[in-house]
């Protein structure tokens, strides 16, 4: 038996909400990257640029599974498999940005 979206074949799925998230966040993390370079001119090297390129890379990820899972409406089970790797990579990054907030914060001090 093949599993359906939540909302139903046919209606927008989680998808419709991760992909424009997603995207921003990537946004998010470049222009972390481009903040911790300024400061590291004043204050020295930091890992912070390193790992917020990681969660860029995961919101990547996870924007292409969402537009991939768009893309594949007609076939239900490839399309949640691709949403649910969407959803968990998306997840995945937030906490790793929440992390590397944090980790921001206090090298700042």
């Amino acid at each position: 038996m093949e599993r359906q979206r939540a909302n139903g074949p046919g209606k927008p799925g989680l998808s419709h909400h991760i992909l424009p998230a997603a995207g921003t966040m990537v946004g998010v993390c470049v222009t972390l990257i481009g903040l911790v370079k300024i400061y590291e001119t004043r204050a020295g090297p930091s890992h912070v640029d390193e790992y917020a390129s990681l969660t860029a890379v995961l919101f990547l990820a996870s924007a292409v599974a969402s537009y991939l899972s768009l893309r594949r409406a007609a076939d239900t089970g490839h399309a949640l498999r691709l949403e649910r790797s969407a959803d968990a990579c998306f997840a995945l990054g937030l906490v790793g940005l929440s992390v590397i907030a944090v980790m921001f914060a206090y090298e700042t001090i």
